[in-house]
């Protein structure tokens, strides 16, 4: 094993820390399809960059579920940059939802093997946490490249659903294949599109609004209707 890397005066801890996170999860990536996404494969891909146990607690102080938002993160990347291609503008919004998600989903396949078991890492119950975080950053992403600019509850609203397309979408994609994968992201935008189709006109403030006429009306002694 060759020596250990230390930090020193001249290189700043973040810049050494974020080249060797993607240095590890290279090496996590080569070693995942064999000894799965867990501790032994974190200490194997440490010991591969010649990281000793407390270098390992330094850089990755949660262990594998530090290496899985590093992948998931990575993919993100990786789908935005083939996206910088697409003129979202040119199309309707569900061309555009369509291929976000079609770009992320081939950006995970690039490390299929791997994915596929950091999938099945965050799917256990201690990880679900870390998936469902990982699955909202993602939408958030997309969403931005989509062109939305809602600030009020859309913003939130339009994410919590997209990342429910893209968690079974993502596991699709990784372990029944793209075709199966497209053909419900499309099923899906259609679910969608119906219910904003639905929703268009409603006002979903108004409940709010009341209350907040009420409580004002009893802060201020007027008589309450």
């Amino acid at each position: 094993m060759t020596d250990a890397p230390h930090l020193s005066n001249e290189t700043p801890e973040g810049d050494w820390a974020d080249r060797m996170e993607q240095t590890v999860l290279d090496a996590a990536l080569g070693l995942a399809p064999r000894l799965g996404w867990n501790s032994r494969m974190v200490r194997a891909a440490c010991e591969a960059c010649g990281l000793s146990r407390g270098d390992e607690e330094l850089l990755l102080p949660n262990g594998a579920r530090d290496l899985a938002a590093l992948l998931s993160r990575r993919h993100d990347d990786r789908a935005l940059a083939a996206l910088a291609g697409v003129d979202a503008k040119a199309l309707k919004m569900r061309e555009r939802i369509a291929a976000a998600v079609s770009a992320r989903m081939e950006a995970g396949a690039a490390d299929l093997e791997a994915t596929r078991r950091c999938a099945a890492f965050l799917a256990l119950p201690p990880n679900a946490d870390l998936g469902l975080k990982l699955a909202w950053e993602s939408a958030d992403h997309l969403w931005t490249w989509a062109g939305d600019t809602a600030t009020d509850w859309n913003h939130y609203s339009k994410r919590a659903i997209l990342s429910g397309i893209l968690i079974p979408a993502l596991t699709m994609r990784w372990f029944d294949g793209r075709e199966a994968a497209e053909a419900f992201v499309a099923a899906r935008i259609e679910n969608v599109m119906a219910f904003e189709k639905w929703k268009a006109g409603k006002d979903f403030d108004a409940p709010l609004k009341k209350v907040t006429d009420v409580l004002s009306r009893m802060r201020y002694g007027a008589k309450v209707q």
